[in-house]
């Protein structure tokens, strides 16, 4: 089974765990979703991830964070799909509620948060907002 949006896939995997109270998750490996895993982890939104052989395919296994019960990320949303891109420049970077969340994009540096793109002076393709 092909999938048309693996970002979207692996953010609503995240999603529906959470709501689960899952101490981890699985997804399918891929050098995308692990530089969005990258972003997650140095904003401090999951505990971490690892790459794990299963039935001779890599998948990510990633493993997510709780306070006082409560799941860490609040919301998880995907902005740019393949039918609808959407770009920013270093300028109209979006700030989520504030600058407590944060946005992942795509840039030609890699994949960087929103204050990494803009201390990068660089603007891309708006992948997801978490908060």
């Amino acid at each position: 089974m092909t999938i048309s949006d693996p970002i979207g896939d692996m953010l609503t995997r995240i999603r529906n765990a959470q709501m689960r109270k899952k101490s981890s998750v699985s997804s399918p490996a891929s050098k995308l979703r692990e530089s969005v895993l990258d972003v997650l982890k140095s904003e401090g939104y999951i505990r971490g991830y690892s790459t794990v052989e299963e039935d001779g395919r890599s998948e990510l296994r990633i493993e997510l964070k709780y306070y006082d019960g409560m799941p860490v990320i609040r919301e998880i949303e995907r902005v740019s799909r393949p039918g609808r891109r959407v770009y920013s420049s270093v300028r109209t970077i979006p700030r989520v509620a504030s600058g407590l969340g944060v946005s992942i994009l795509s840039t030609p540096k890699g994949v960087l948060s929103d204050s990494d793109a803009r201390e990068q002076n660089v603007g891309g393709e708006v992948l997801c907002r978490v908060f």
